[in-house]
């Protein structure tokens, strides 16, 4: 926490230790977390989600360009300052990643050289948590990080988790179907399109950079985010193959 510093991040201010305990200081968030938002108010307008997930987006997009990765995303960890702004707090999960030499070739992974890393630590609430991790399966953090974030999307705008998570043998049923939104829900297809983007399986699974070239986050940006992309598309290039020696081919 010492290294992060971003607006829609919590600060670290300072640490103390004592003898038997340690005392961390952080930034004060005056208006408490948005799950409790939406049991008060109820689902969000269409602007103040998007307003809201923008703000998590360009937070998200800050840790995974410096190879860290949150796994711990809901809507108990997003706090909303004096002005009703979001930072992502709690980062007990948080983990550091290195990102190591691509192991695999499928488009269908796209630009996802940099999130080959795959974990094994179970991470984060069952409802918020991709079918990978409650299938006990090795996980790309990263991913996991944007398929809770389709969790939050849908609360956000809906007022109710996308997943029952009372029963774990229906919600790894649900998962693998693709979300339905109530037929009274009048959310821009937009928005609906985004989080299905994100509640899908791995390899066709949203990432942070998809999330915010997104038409519908960039209308609720204040400018473009010009600087997190291209720190996010520099993370994402392939190795370089021009210091490669040419194989020996031999008769």
């Amino acid at each position: 926490m010492k290294i992060l510093r971003h607006k829609n991040l919590i600060n670290f201010y300072q640490a103390i230790e004592t003898t038997s305990r340690v005392y961390i200081i952080l930034e004060l968030a005056q208006g408490g977390d948005v799950l409790e938002w939406i049991q008060h108010y109820g689902a969000c307008s269409e602007p103040l989600a998007g307003k809201w997930f923008s703000q998590m987006t360009l937070g998200i997009a800050y840790l995974h360009s410096k190879g860290i990765v949150h796994r711990d995303l809901k809507l108990e960890n997003l706090l909303l300052d004096k002005r009703e702004n979001v930072k992502i707090s709690d980062f007990g999960f948080a983990k550091m990643v290195i990102p190591n030499q691509p192991v695999r070739n499928s488009p269908s992974y796209r630009q996802m050289s940099c999130f080959t890393h795959l974990s094994q630590t179970y991470c984060g609430s069952f409802a918020y948590a991709c079918p990978e991790i409650l299938l006990g399966l090795p996980y790309s953090p990263f991913l996991s990080d944007t398929w809770s974030m389709g969790v939050i999307l849908y609360t956000l705008v809906v007022a109710r988790l996308p997943f029952d998570d009372t029963n774990l043998k229906k919600l790894l049923r649900e998962t693998q179907k693709e979300v339905t939104f109530p037929p009274n829900c009048t959310i821009s297809q937009e928005c609906k399109t985004l989080v299905l983007q994100m509640l899908r399986q791995a390899t066709k699974r949203a990432t942070i950079l998809d999330i915010i070239k997104d038409p519908w986050v960039l209308k609720f940006q204040p400018e473009q985010p010009t600087h997190e992309i291209r720190l996010l598309e520099t993370m994402c290039q392939p190795p370089s193959t021009s210091n490669r020696q040419p194989l020996e081919i031999k008769n």
